[in-house]
């Protein structure tokens, strides 16, 4: 096949009558495509309404028509999931494709070899994949892009296309997003191929959401770390006081419902003030946990299949119900309280499920201490304490290694760690989407602004798909569209 014909395949899986630098992105990923260096890599970077996952999805279905394998990939289970839905193809999560557990009960995670020759693996949200070797990892040594890098060059004919939004926050603790950066991926020795998308394809006097992410992002590129002022004036953002939230935040759980709204803050002590406001005085929940209950996934966890609710299999896999995701409680069955923490046994539906391997329902123990917490999840000293209690039911043991292998197949111990997911941070939210986003930034003082504080805004406001509510906005950060 020729360059022509690949294009013209291209063009014809492309819904829209593309832009100038669409048709650039197409002709430079036909002639990757059709490149017989094995050692190249194709780099997509696209800001928020250029288009970028039209025109993936259009690649993604050329693929499929011409049998060509592929994989597709996110940092995050709602990354995978929105990545599903405009593919029309099943995604995964990086960690469930390249780590596997090195022995179950046991919180080590070992890269696993690709066994899956001549295969393209296309990764979105690329902006989210971290690097950055942090002591006390549980999946390798902490490198993500390097394992994704090792796992897909580590096989024959297979090669790398990542995507992703260089506005947005970059990885805890790392000051840029290292799969974005082309000096970064060249010194992995491998050629690198990449395209920019800059083009707003929708005019920006459409789309408020636009207009304020298209001046952020200019602000940024400029180096001006000034107090952005948003604009107002369009159906797609608006600001919110205070005395008008408890009905603004009904009214969007009435329309796009809890699993279609979102409030974003820039602390977990912030969105817990949230989350115990909307499950008081919105749903009216007066037990700790209940049936309908959004919660999202604090800390990694990997189940074996027969966990999940679809039952019986003989030939048992395990699945990694990860940090960040988002589940709603079916039932609760049971509370209970040992070792000085308070657990329930639930039914839970899993909501960041793209990949479509397992049933959606799984029914586990979840641990009720976290849920209040400013903390992210339970802090060391509380780990440390469960630890202890639990090695006490166990004094017969006298190997320690013995001891610890027991201890971390305790269902308590292990039990799943959940936050109530009405209202997260900014990095719990990035890669996904939902209908309605509310944005609360908190107190701002001026040590505060900076290019992260930027990128925060730049990031909270482009999760909408429908409508921006601004929380409480200061009056010296807004101004009316003319």
């Amino acid at each position: 096949m020729i360059t022509n014909d690949l294009m013209s395949l291209v063009r014809a899986n492309f819904a829209h009558t593309p832009t100038h630098e669409q048709v650039t992105v197409m002709d430079m990923w036909c002639r990757f495509l059709l490149d017989r260096d094995m050692e190249s890599i194709f780099l997509l970077r696209g800001y928020a309404g250029t288009g970028k996952t039209s025109l993936v999805g259009a690649l993604v279905r050329t693929l499929e028509q011409l049998g060509q394998r592929f994989c597709l990939l996110a940092p995050t289970g709602r990354a995978a999931k929105v990545m599903a839905s405009y593919s029309g193809f099943r995604a995964s999560t990086i960690h469930r494709r390249i780590y596997r557990q090195k022995v179950f009960g046991q919180d080590i995670f070992d890269p696993v070899p690709n066994l899956h020759p001549d295969t393209l693996y296309i990764v979105d949200e690329a902006s989210m994949i971290s690097n950055d070797g942090l002591s006390g990892s549980i999946f390798g040594d902490g490198r993500l892009l390097d394992d994704l890098i090792q796992y897909v060059y580590g096989t024959e004919g297979c090669r790398l296309m990542l995507i992703g939004d260089n506005a947005q926050l970059p990885p805890v603790g790392e000051s840029e997003s290292p799969a974005l950066s082309i000096s970064n991926l060249s010194g992995y020795g491998l050629s690198v191929m990449h395209a920019e998308l800059t083009e707003v394809v929708r005019q920006a006097g459409d789309s408020g959401i636009l207009w304020n992410a298209t001046c952020l992002r200019m602000n940024l590129l400029q180096g001006a770390v000034i107090l952005p002022k948003m604009q107002l004036g369009y159906p797609d953002i608006k600001k919110v006081p205070g005395n008008e939230l408890i009905e603004s935040l009904e009214d969007s759980y009435g329309r796009c419902g809890q699993d279609g709204t979102i409030i974003i803050t820039r602390s977990n002590k912030r969105a817990n003030i949230y989350n115990q406001g909307v499950r008081s005085r919105i749903l009216c929940y007066e037990e700790e946990l209940t049936g309908g209950d959004m919660l999202m996934i604090a800390k990694n966890k990997y189940v074996m299949f027969d966990e999940l609710s679809d039952g019986m299999n003989e030939n048992k896999k395990e699945y990694l119900i990860a940090n960040g995701e988002m589940a709603i409680v079916k039932r609760v069955h049971n509370f209970r309280e040992l070792y000085g923490f308070r657990f329930a046994d639930v039914t839970l539906r899993l909501l960041d499920h793209a990949d479509g391997e397992y049933d959606d329902e799984l029914d586990t123990v979840v641990i009720l201490d976290a849920l209040h917490s400013d903390a992210p999840a339970l802090t060391q000293s509380q780990q440390r304490t469960m630890f202890e209690r639990v090695c006490e039911d166990y004094q017969e043991i006298r190997n320690k290694r013995e001891l610890i292998k027991v201890v971390k197949n305790n269902p308590y111990y292990t039990a799943l760690q959940v936050k109530y997911a009405y209202a997260v941070t900014c990095h719990k939210a990035q890669g996904g989407q939902w209908e309605d986003v509310y944005v609360d930034q908190g107190y701002m003082t001026d040590e505060m602004l900076g290019e992260d504080y930027l990128r925060w805004l730049y990031t909270a406001i482009t999760r909408a798909t429908g409508c921006v509510y601004l929380v409480n906005w200061p009056e010296n950060q807004v101004i009316q569209a003319e």
